[in-house]
């Protein structure tokens, strides 16, 4: 599933594809993805609409139009390509934005676990999805202070609650891996247990983990990439996530795999307590 880094990187590659084009017609092949107005509301809804930008809120897409905001989730596999019209429309297309220039942006899932819902302006962050999402990890609302709250009321262990997407947004199993063995904390630890230094520690990994990520267009470890078609590189620096048995890049011992809130998890024994 693409986490934070990840959709950011379609965020900027869909702006200079698709801000300023007006979408003509929409058609929906999978109604289910449509989760809010129904089908037939939210096609006519977006007929004549201008995407003014493309923004990102956790995990989520948001094109922002002249009245309106649709919040689009990528779920396991969605993705987001602009063609001409006349190309041929691939298989596990599910929805396609006609714009009056004669391109179209085309959603493909082979999943079908995307969503979108529509919003009027202004009204997206105060109804679901995006009213139950807690801080950016790059906002001035996620402190070290505010994560040693979250973590200091509950008995969850560590690997739980950076996956809880209401405490911080963008973390998903790769870079939650990743955060703990840079931040040398053990997954299965209890939340309550870290001290202020280890606290510190984990809240500085998580933004300089995701901040490197996106730098490099996230990772690549499955079917991943960009609206360009451009495969993320970042998957070439994971220290645990995917190295099951491997050398810890930083003591030698193997990597281990176990399961950890119904998640697969990769960490080193010697590296994380």
């Amino acid at each position: 599933m693409p986490e934070l880094p990840e959709v950011e990187t379609v965020k900027r590659t869909l702006i200079p594809l698709t801000v300023g084009k007006t979408i003509q017609h929409v058609q929906v092949f999978w109604p289910n993805i449509i989760k809010k107005p129904d089908v037939v509301t939210f096609a006519e809804m977006l007929q004549g609409q201008t995407i003014q930008s493309v923004e990102r809120r956790g995990k989520f897409l948001k094109f922002l139009l002249d009245e309106l905001v649709l919040v689009s989730h990528l779920r396991m596999e969605g993705r987001y390509l602009l063609q001409p019209s006349t190309a041929p429309i691939e298989p596990h297309t599910h929805v396609i934005f006609q714009f009056t220039d004669g391109t179209e942006l085309r959603y493909r899932d082979v999943r079908k676990f995307g969503t979108m819902h529509l919003f009027k302006a202004g009204e997206e962050e105060a109804q679901p999805p995006l009213s139950l999402l807690g801080p950016e990890p790059f906002s001035p609302a996620f402190t070290p202070e505010f994560l040693m709250n979250k973590l200091q009321k509950t008995s969850r262990n560590i690997k739980s609650v950076l996956l809880d997407q209401t405490v911080v947004v963008g973390l998903g199993n790769i870079y939650v891996d990743e955060t703990l063995f840079r931040s040398r904390l053990h997954p299965e630890r209890t939340a309550s247990s870290l001290t202020a230094e280890e606290i510190e520690r984990l809240y500085r990994e998580i933004v300089a983990t995701l901040h490197e990520a996106i730098e490099h267009g996230g990772s690549t470890v499955r079917t991943y990439v960009n609206t360009q078609g451009v495969s993320g590189t970042f998957q070439l620096q994971l220290f645990v996530y995917g190295r099951k048995g491997e050398p810890c890049k930083q003591c030698g011992h193997p990597v281990r795999k176990i399961t950890v809130a119904g998640r697969g998890t990769h960490y080193c024994e010697r590296c994380q307590q």
